[in-house]
């Protein structure tokens, strides 16, 4: 590899991939089925204590910056997967990856987004087992894409339902984990150098946390979904259309910081519809809603979690979002056509 303190370059073959794989992979990720260094990995289903059915997710990274604070594309590739696997109640356990890399990447920028991911990894308790690397022409990759897949047990309790839209049931409460808006601001004013008054972090966490204390815990969840492309709303009206349920959504009880405010004001942007890296809302039946909110509580990630909202009467109707003001006033929640802000996971 010439000069690889300096820039990966393109070809090499099989040299260049071993050197990456040696130098960068290997120490980063060290498990027994990565050490393997085969095609795939080898999981041991019953020495992971994972005897009931699997969840099994994939997700692509292709967020500008590569670094925003808050976070960077390698945290956000292993909490995004964690996330999605614990949105279908499962403990995350294995992760594969896949690195599209630039021609002309620096090397330490590459070692930054690994550590990042190890890092990361190692914090959710999650081992990464098998992946690949492919490096493409300058001006193919805007540096650094990652795809990620993810398999996890599930953790929902035999004969409790599946934790999907279909679960939702009338009457549920609507619990959101916390404030609204903040990583999709955080990569806005990262993009495009923003002085805004307040800096604002993205919220990129791994909430599986709190949503296995939730199902230890015996509460019936019935659904879960974490509020990322499209933010919380359009995240409520696809479970609503899903479930053929309507939703009222309290817009006092929905928390927004007042920097992501701020700026959604500046910048002529609806906060219900930004991006979040670290938010679910979880539906669940009325009787365990306060003792679901209490649990959630206790971790750090969903500390500022409450009730937001109630799913509406009956099946078979518009499966429609209705966001109610404080004066008792309601507008009818839509689907955008496209995304407020592109390329920010």
């Amino acid at each position: 590899m010439k000069d690889a303190k300096v820039l990966l370059a393109h070809g090499g073959g099989g040299r260049l991939m071993h050197e990456l794989l040696e130098r960068i992979f290997l120490p980063a990720f060290d498990n027994p089925a990565l050490a393997e260094r085969h095609d795939g990995a080898r999981l041991d289903l019953a020495a992971a204590g994972a005897t009931a059915p699997l969840a099994f997710t994939t997700d692509g990274y292709v967020v500008r910056p590569l670094f925003f604070p808050g976070g960077d594309i390698g945290r956000l590739a292993i909490h995004g997967t964690v996330n999605d696997l614990a949105m279908c109640g499962a403990r995350p356990l294995w992760l594969s990856t896949a690195f599209i890399l630039e021609e002309g990447l620096p090397i330490e920028t590459l070692e930054r987004v690994v550590a990042s991911m190890h890092a990361a990894a190692a914090e959710s308790g999650v081992a990464l087992v098998t992946g690949d690397t492919k490096v493409v022409d300058r001006g193919k990759g805007d540096g650094l894409y990652v795809t990620t897949a993810g398999v996890g047990a599930i953790a929902v309790r035999p004969g409790a339902p599946a934790i999907t839209p279909g679960s939702v049931r009338p009457g549920d409460a609507v619990i959101l984990s916390g404030d609204v808006g903040r990583h999709g601001i955080a990569i806005l004013a990262a993009r495009e150098e923003l002085a805004l008054e307040s800096a604002v972090e993205s919220d990129c966490a791994d909430v599986s946390p709190p949503v296995l204390a939730l199902l230890a815990a015996g509460v019936a969840v019935h659904c879960l979904r974490d509020c990322t492309r499209g933010g919380l709303a359009t995240t409520v009206i696809e479970i609503a259309q899903q479930a053929r349920l309507d939703i009222a959504i309290e817009e006092d009880g929905v928390p927004i910081t007042p920097a992501v405010q701020g700026a959604c004001e500046l910048l002529g942007l609806d906060p219900l519809y930004v991006a979040n890296e670290g938010r679910f809302i979880a539906f669940v039946p009325e009787a365990d809603a306060e003792r679901a909110i209490e649990i959630l509580r206790r971790h750090p990630v969903s500390a500022g979690a409450d009730r937001i909202g109630r799913v509406g009467e009956g099946r078979g109707r518009s499966g429609q979002v209705t966001l109610r003001g404080s004066l008792g006033a309601g507008r009818v929640l839509d689907m955008l056509s496209g995304e407020q802000l592109p390329r920010i996971c």
